[in-house]
């Protein structure tokens, strides 16, 4: 539906998308997630048509759209900001690209119910939009987006001024009303844990580059570079030629490492105590630290070579700091990396 080739972008001389290629499928839910300044939010402008003056082509459906002005492009917007219209009511708000598409009054009137019903603030038609709460105020941008039964919506950020517990709640309701309608979308996140809840595939970028394509589960399990692994929040990423102690691992585990730089101890594979797998090999350690995470305790662990690795665990009622344990390391969690 969507196909970005070989697109670059500038801003002052300074790169900021460097030759990036992506196809997007129709009613596809792509996040475009990375640390700041990485181009993420520069694509989705280019996209949008919001940003000119770029090499590379942005083809949707077989036609290069590049000339397209941006009102032209029938593509949803939302943003963190919300970008209300404060003088208007909620209804107003909701209502206004219908107004610039020509709609009926009552066209207008049936949608706009519609879509409040839709994002569940029927019945708020009146209220003005500076009384409401931040959750609110996002599914009044949402409804205003989709009301005008966009082609493509682009979403940048949108999540991103509300408290964390809001956005748990609001990041469900916002891919289940998306998938609703079929609208194939591009979302912009820095926040791993809500790309992995919305998305179809995950786009990582770094420096302007996309650094892997997957699905939140292949992208966990399964990255590919460092960067990837370490974006992601996971332990145990190591530098091959200066972490001398992981030869111990890489023969006990009969690593083919020659093309790699990094490797990874994927900390979903480290148990402790015996389990008797074929598949994992046994090393002894010493629990340094334990950290309470909410959901989970991390544990610090060094092995007798000095190496210190991490995993997770439910409960550490059994564990204490100085504590000999011994781990099982399954063979399937050493992930070497470019």
């Amino acid at each position: 539906m969507l196909k970005i080739q070989n697109v670059s972008y500038a801003y002052a001389a300074i790169p900021a998308v460097q030759d990036v290629s992506l196809d997007i499928q129709e009613g596809e839910i792509i996040c475009l997630l990375g640390p700041s300044g990485c181009g993420k939010t520069t694509l989705l402008r280019i996209i949008a048509g919001l940003e000119k003056g770029y090499a590379g082509g942005v083809i949707y459906d077989g036609r290069d759209i590049a000339r397209v002005p941006v009102h032209e492009r029938d593509f949803g917007l939302m943003f963190q900001d919300f970008a209300l219209f404060p003088h208007m009511s909620v209804a107003d708000n909701v209502a206004y690209g219908l107004k610039r598409q020509g709609k009926s009054k009552h066209e207008i009137a049936a949608r706009v119910e519609a879509m409040l019903a839709r994002v569940g603030l029927l019945g708020y038609e009146n209220r003005d939009v500076n009384m409401l709460s931040g959750g609110q105020k996002q599914r009044v941008a949402l409804a205003r987006s989709l009301a005008p039964n966009p082609r493509l919506l682009m979403l940048d950020e949108p999540l991103g001024s509300l408290d964390a517990l809001l956005r748990e709640q609001l990041i469900i309701e916002l891919k289940e009303i998306v998938k609703s309608v079929g609208l194939t979308s591009v979302y912009v996140t820095h926040d791993q844990k809500e790309a992995y809840a919305i998305a179809d595939r995950v786009v990582i970028m770094n420096a302007g580059q996309i650094e892997q394509v997957d699905t939140p589960q292949n992208m966990y399990h399964k990255p590919k570079t460092a960067f990837v692994a370490s974006f992601l929040g996971l332990l145990n990423v190591f530098d091959i030629a200066t972490t001398p102690e992981l030869d111990q691992l890489i023969t006990l585990a009969r690593l083919q490492v020659t093309d790699a730089t990094h490797l990874l101890i994927h900390p979903v594979g480290i148990s402790i105590a015996d389990n008797g797998s074929l598949k994992a090999i046994s090393v002894d350690a010493v629990i340094e630290s334990i950290l309470f995470r909410g959901e989970y305790f991390q544990l610090e662990l060094r092995l007798d070579n000095g190496l210190v690795l991490n995993t997770n665990v439910l409960s550490a009622s059994d564990f204490a700091v100085g504590h000999q344990v011994q781990l099982q390391i399954q063979l399937q969690a050493f992930r070497p990396l470019s």
